[in-house]
């Protein structure tokens, strides 16, 4: 059968044409060149004017409950009737605004009345009966600004979909305090190069009713989630940071807050590398840092006699949640004292096995953990486990069976007392005055538990590690 080839005589050249449609009714049209194709469009757009708010007319020759520092008969200039309107802004962010002429003033058309023009008006000139000021909207997002001035530059005006998003992670609110449940990846503590961390947002986002932000009381850290605690008021501050200190002292005048402050505590649930040895204990094992990198860098370690600092008690209970699978196990870890990393530390080198994502302290093992699968039977059965895939769940999301897992460290429980009932109590109890309850005060509890769910990732990984609790 003769094969059926192509003429070389009917190859042509063919030009493609571009289908698109130019606007020939824009007006100095400019090109434009995006990923190698030319366009026609719209000149950009220069800067917007800037949007004004209006005062009220000025009605009087004198400002009330203020000092005239102007000559008698001279009147009120421009810039004191602005600062007398604005009380809480400074003064010099008032005068910025009239040297760059974002101050105007109505100015009525001798030959008819009812045509307005505005004009910039100077910082020294004085103000006439009914006169109509204008101003830049600008200086009343300075009167925010002055509440949050401890927030980092990066974080002072944050948006609204950040506000949303730290007020959608709040868990409980009263007059005294504020739970959060914090997700991973997520800064505690904001320095210089880290902007929109928590502290610096709770002060923005979070204040509600009250003038100053809540202040956090312990940190967790960017790679963990779970339960955060942060104060509103100074005093509350004070007595979480007493009830949650390394040796509580304080006696207090009734025997139930006595038993309440004994019994705060905080939870967490942690999968580590390995399993310890014994199935609870208490780990006392204090902590020192160390310099690494020429000093550019710190490191937490068990204390010894090469340290930077001097030891530092640390104390941590720990509890086996079940049998170890594929290597791994659950664990929660009560924390008697709160150090830096100490959590981290107590697991990778008191007890041998590193938490899953911890990369700072388990290097060598995750590198071990992952070149040797394991198989593993269950107590009960001895029957091998299997791990279990659900269809439609994406195992790379930061679980144990992704390439890189994140942390596994969740602050899962917190039991605290309640500090605004506490609070409410002693300003009851003045020196030697009885204490009265009132009804609604004895209505409230003595102790407030909170229990947070855990991320994601950490859903995933008990998923798939089908964890049998002991």
């Amino acid at each position: 059968m003769r094969k059926r080839g192509l003429n070389p005589k009917l190859f042509f050249t063919v030009r493609c044409y571009s289908k698109q449609r130019f606007d020939i009714s824009l007006e100095n049209p400019v090109i434009r060149v995006s990923n190698n194709v030319a366009r026609l469009g719209r000149p950009k757009e220069g800067p917007r004017p800037p949007q004004f708010m209006a005062l009220p007319p000025f009605q009087g020759l004198h400002l009330p409950r203020k000092k005239s520092t102007t000559a008698p008969g001279r009147g009120v200039t421009a810039i004191s009737w602005l600062k007398y309107y604005f009380d809480e802004i400074p003064g010099p962010v008032i005068q910025s605004h009239f040297n760059q002429g974002l101050v105007q003033v109505e100015c009525r058309d001798s030959n008819d009345s009812s045509k307005i023009s505005m004009r910039k008006i100077r910082h020294y000139e004085v103000m006439e009966m009914g006169a109509r000021v204008h101003v830049s909207v600008t200086i009343a997002e300075s009167r925010i600004s002055k509440r949050f001035d401890i927030i980092p530059s990066g974080t002072l005006y944050p948006n609204a979909d950040e506000i949303a998003y730290l007020q959608r992670l709040v868990t409980y609110k009263d007059s005294a305090l504020i739970v959060l449940n914090k997700p991973p990846k997520l800064p505690v503590k904001g320095n210089l190069p880290v902007h929109n961390s928590m502290d610096a947002l709770a002060a923005a986002a979070l204040s509600y009713d009250y003038d100053v932000g809540p202040r956090l009381v312990y940190h967790l850290d960017r790679e963990s989630s779970g339960l955060l605690l942060m104060g509103r008021t100074d005093e509350s501050i004070s007595l979480l940071h007493l009830f949650l200190s390394d040796s509580t002292k304080k006696k207090f005048q009734s025997q139930v807050w006595d038993d309440c402050s004994k019994g705060t505590y905080r939870r967490y649930w942690a999968l580590v590398i390995g399993s310890p040895k014994e199935k609870e204990g208490l780990i006392s094992a204090p902590l020192s840092k160390v310099s690494l990198d020429d000093g550019k860098t710190e490191r937490v370690i068990l204390a010894q006699n090469s340290s930077l600092e001097a030891p530092q008690e640390a104390v941590t209970e720990y509890r086996v949640l079940g049998p170890k699978i594929n290597g791994c196990s659950w664990i929660e870890l009560c924390p008697r004292t709160s150090r830096k990393h100490q959590l981290r530390v107590h697991c990778a080198e008191a007890l041998g096995c590193p938490i899953v994502g911890d990369y700072k302290y388990g290097w060598f093992v995750h590198k071990k953990w992952k070149q040797m699968p394991r198989v593993e039977v269950e107590p009960t059965t001895r029957k091998q486990y299997r791990v279990r895939r659900p269809k439609g769940l994406d195992v790379q999301k930061g679980s144990v069976l992704s390439k890189v897992p994140l942390l596994h460290l969740h602050c899962r429980e917190l039991v605290l007392p309640n500090i605004a009932k506490l609070l409410e109590q002693l300003r009851h109890c003045k020196a030697s005055e009885p204490c009265r309850n009132s009804s609604d005060m004895a209505s409230k509890p003595d102790l407030l538990r909170f229990v947070a769910p855990m991320p994601s990732h950490m859903k995933i990984s008990w998923n798939l590690m089908s964890s049998y609790l002991i």
